[in-house]
């Protein structure tokens, strides 16, 4: 018969508390009778864990004095993907189980780490930021992702080597205001030494990092989530779509988020512009039929014609 490992575990945790646990207090608290829990006791001594019995009015069973279990053995890439798997997971509502029962696993996987390690993972966990549910792995060089974090927790600057989508490589001191995890990368905001603007980088670029003496300041009220999206809703692409739409924002965005448009009411009107840009049109009349509300293309003049493109193989489809 298979023993229900998780109970076996949980055993180990009570034991780990301390003192001596009777038979009966530990049957009540693992749900099970009393010949299961030396049943349980039996599975653990199997791996060679010292647990001891105590005989008389007040016996049970305790762990050998001084004994502790050894430290979880993870490289940091695996910390790194149990502790971000964990958070992630709640924020995105992926974990059913309770909010305590999630942030307690943190805790007790984060309390058997190494101590560089663990204190290099509260520094990553206390500033990153998590845009929406991602679409696919979060990927990173963990050693570059936690110094980045690191940096920016304690406001420290770091000196990067950047290689650019384009191919170009270049060095720059940042000062980190902030790390966002976003559909599936990793992003650094901050102020950069060569534009002397605040820039975003996919933190998957950076091909080493060093942390600078000295400190910096975040300015009042910067929101490093925000900032991200709308960086990349702007960065610099082929095509510079401008769509009037007639509905708020919140409908838009519900096809259009802001990582894809940047939406500005139109004052005095029910109608809102969205600047998209993009390498491709194709995938934007599409989304404009499924938003199912009167626009206006302002440009391209190419994004006309799918759309006219679109609609003739509707009808089509309609008529079949």
């Amino acid at each position: 018969m298979t023993r229900p490992i998780a109970r076996v575990l949980t055993l180990l945790e009570i034991l780990q508390g301390g003192g001596t646990r009777t038979v009966a207090e530990l049957a009540g608290r693992l749900d099970v009778d009393e010949r299961t829990v030396r049943r349980y006791v039996e599975h653990l001594l199997d791996l060679e864990i010292p647990v001891r019995s105590v005989r008389g009015r007040y016996g049970g069973y305790r762990l050998a004095p001084g004994y502790r279990m050894p430290p979880l053995m993870l490289t940091g890439d695996e910390a790194l993907a149990v502790l971000l798997g964990l958070v992630a997971g709640r924020r995105a509502g992926l974990v059913t189980t309770s909010v305590a029962a999630a942030e307690s696993a943190v805790a007790k996987v984060r309390r058997v780490l190494p101590e560089d390690l663990g204190r290099r993972l509260d520094a990553l966990l206390e500033i990153a930021d998590f845009t929406a549910p991602a679409r696919s792995t979060l990927t990173a060089e963990a050693e570059v992702l936690l110094t980045v974090a690191e940096a920016a927790r304690d406001r420290r600057p770091v000196e990067l080597a950047y290689l650019a989508g384009h191919g170009g490589a270049s060095e720059r001191v940042v000062h980190p205001y902030g790390v966002v995890a976003h559909s599936g990368r990793w992003y650094v905001t901050g102020l950069d030494s060569i534009s002397g603007q605040v820039r975003t980088f996919r933190i998957d670029r950076i091909t080493a990092v060093r942390t600078l003496t000295g400190t910096f300041d975040v300015p009042t009220g910067f929101a490093p989530g925000p900032h991200v999206l709308t960086a990349l809703a702007e960065a610099p692409h082929q095509h510079d779509v401008s769509v009037r739409i007639e509905a708020t924002p919140d409908q838009i965005r519900a096809t259009f988020p802001p990582s894809v448009a940047v939406l500005t009411e139109i004052t005095g009107t029910s109608w809102v512009r969205a600047r998209i840009r993009a390498e491709r049109l194709d995938w934007i009349a599409p989304l404009l039929a499924a938003l199912d509300r009167p626009f206006v293309i302002e440009r391209p003049d190419d994004l006309r014609d799918l759309v006219r493109a679109l609609a003739t193989r509707l009808a089509a489809h309609a008529e079949a």
